[in-house]
């Protein structure tokens, strides 16, 4: 297959990018860096590699006639104009369910980071001010209330390991789930206001662009704690600094944030926020098996088999 001409649209991880260029003509953002050069190429493209956070716009799949599929490195995908696609026939796929672990490991990390303060705690140590006397006193998680925004395959792994922790578990998503046995709430709000910890694990996209808002925030409550695994788009970010400066909840842990790579100054000052950077599935196995299946996606396209996890909208039904 070393013919097909595959587009790259983002800086690819280091292991996924040298199984594709094993295999395809890769093509690394050419898009971008020599606009001239991808004029003569575009109309060879046939694959596009993306990562989670990258732009595949309607704009760009017009550009290229012979595009056949959309491999996207992440479970998300709400940078791709799926509708787009489809209108060409142009199949997208990601990567979901390999890292469904280490997302809900990481919110459950942020959450009891955030509460026990377990950061301050280590800088606490480390400065030395241990000898002036303890520490504040810190939240407790076990047999708190989880308030869960998004009840997918990540959010039942997170509810998993609330309940571990005797935690009473609630949420909230487009609609009641059946085979789901936790407390169904019909909005963030009514959610939060019934919660001490409310994680958010819901697809970005215009649809949920800050669905937690100022009502939200005040609904979670002064000991309430947010945390963010999903999309910084989800969080009203402004509304979520103000709420933080003005004590409306009582913490946050912040994996994802609307700017990438750029943090606000006024969150990374806050003593009760807990921040990590983008990291919810970046551990070296996870990496590697939503490398392998973006990779194999592409593979078993061009070699006339069906892809191995289609995006929902491109899922054949029936």
């Amino acid at each position: 297959m070393s013919h097909i001409d595959v587009l790259s649209v983002t800086k690819l991880s280091p292991l996924l990018e040298p199984q594709l260029r094993a295999v395809f003509n890769l093509h690394d953002r050419v898009h971008e860096t020599d606009p001239a050069a991808f004029a003569k190429i575009a109309p060879s493209i046939r694959g596009i590699a993306a990562s989670g956070e990258s732009k595949v716009p309607a704009s760009l799949i017009a550009q290229l006639p012979a595009l056949e599929i959309i491999s996207v490195f992440g479970v998300g995908y709400d940078g791709v104009d799926v509708a787009a696609a489809k209108a060409r026939n142009v199949m997208v796929t990601h990567t979901p369910n390999v890292l469904n672990d280490d997302v809900a490991d990481l919110a459950i990390g942020l959450m009891l980071a955030a509460a026990r303060q377990l950061p301050a705690a280590d800088r606490y140590v480390k400065e030395g001010q241990w000898p002036n006397g303890p520490m504040p006193l810190a939240r407790k998680v076990s047999g708190a209330r989880l308030g869960i925004v998004g009840m997918g395959r990540i959010g039942q792994a997170i509810a998993q390991r609330g309940l571990a922790f005797n935690m009473s578990i609630a949420y909230t998503a487009r609609s009641a789930k059946a085979d789901i046995p936790y407390q169904y709430f019909p909005n963030p709000t009514a959610l939060a206001a019934e919660c001490d910890y409310l994680v958010v694990i819901t697809p970005g996209g215009a649809a949920t662009r800050k669905l937690i808002n100022a009502e939200v925030l005040q609904a979670l409550g002064t000991k309430g704690i947010l945390v963010n695994v999903a999309r910084g788009s989800v969080v009203d970010e402004a509304a979520l600094i103000e709420a933080l400066q003005n004590g409306v909840i009582g913490g946050a842990g912040l994996d994802v944030f609307e700017s990438e790579p750029h943090v606000p100054e006024a969150l990374r000052a806050f003593p009760h926020v807990v921040l990590a950077p983008h990291i919810g599935s970046a551990t070296s196995q996870t990496r590697q098996a939503m490398a392998d299946l973006a990779f194999n996606n592409l593979k078993s396209h061009f070699e006339g088999h069906a892809v191995y996890t289609p995006v929902p909208e491109c899922a054949h039904k029936g």
